[in-house]
């Protein structure tokens, strides 16, 4: 009967542990969320530039309307910004591959050094946003498509080559080991052993890569990179607001389409 007793009394107490971890998880939550809000929206924003509802009401209202003289003019900048997303994706893969390979532990061939190596070239192409990389590009190659394709191809290396990476490490030994056997060398081992065990993820990755780099490419005409983002920059700058609202307009029409583009190429390779 004690020892009965005894385990209840654990249990409450490890129940009552988990309750107090509950409660302190939720209130260090919640007070992260209260002080963010406070000190980054609360003090960091001018109050008096915003407004009244009424003034802002005022201004959402230049926004309303549509400029139908300039949309002959936009449909070469959505094709221009529907290129750069495809030419990106296309350069991203083919710098991706190499440091893919470099950045999985089962295939480098180099050891630490290699693996190391990929490992901060994906992390760079990460932490830099493509805003940031299409400035460089700019400031190297000058204005027009090719900073954009070469930014949106830099940022693409980090996603793309980290799941491929990671895709040949998880990679079944059974096929490989028995390659190796049969004394297949390095290249006979990665064609056949194992390309088809990560082909679907990798074509996956590299779909969703594509429809995410249609949306980037939106914007990179802000920093001089071509596209709609250029045209939406030179409306912004004429303050021809009903203009702005018909590039955003084209903008959400090529995002949408790449959309649709994105989710039927999945299911017809896939």
């Amino acid at each position: 009967m004690s020892i009965y007793q005894l385990s209840i009394e654990d249990y409450s107490k490890q129940n009552s542990a988990k309750i107090y971890k509950k409660i302190l998880f939720y209130a260090a939550l919640i007070s992260v969320i209260f002080l963010s809000v406070y000190f980054i929206i609360i003090l960091d924003t001018d109050w008096h530039r915003i407004g009244t509802g009424k003034a802002i009401i005022e201004q959402l209202k230049y926004f309303i309307g549509l400029d139908v003289s300039i949309m002959p003019l936009l449909i070469k900048p959505a094709f221009e910004t529907f290129l750069m997303a495809c030419l990106g994706t296309m350069l991203g893969l083919l710098l991706s591959l190499p440091v893919a390979w470099l950045g999985a532990k089962n295939v480098t061939p180099f050891g630490m050094f290699s693996f190391g190596l990929a490992r901060f070239l994906m992390t760079i192409s990460r932490s830099v946003h493509e805003i940031i990389w299409a400035l460089i590009f700019v400031g190297a190659v000058g204005l027009g498509a090719l900073p954009g394709i070469l930014a949106l191809a830099f940022r693409s290396v980090g996603f793309i080559s980290k799941i491929i990476s990671e895709c040949i490490e998880g990679a079944d030994k059974k096929p490989i080991e028995a390659i190796k056997a049969a004394g297949g060398s390095g290249f006979d081992v990665m064609y056949y052993g194992i390309i088809p065990q990560i082909l679907p993820t990798v074509i996956g990755t590299i779909i969703f890569e594509w429809d995410i780099n249609i949306r980037r490419s939106a914007v990179m005409g802000l920093v001089g990179a071509g596209g709609l983002g250029l045209a939406f920059f030179r409306q912004m700058h004429m303050s021809n607001y009903p203009g702005v609202t018909t590039v955003i307009l084209f903008i959400v029409g090529l995002v949408v389409l790449g959309e649709i583009l994105s989710h039927f190429l999945r299911k017809r390779i896939i």
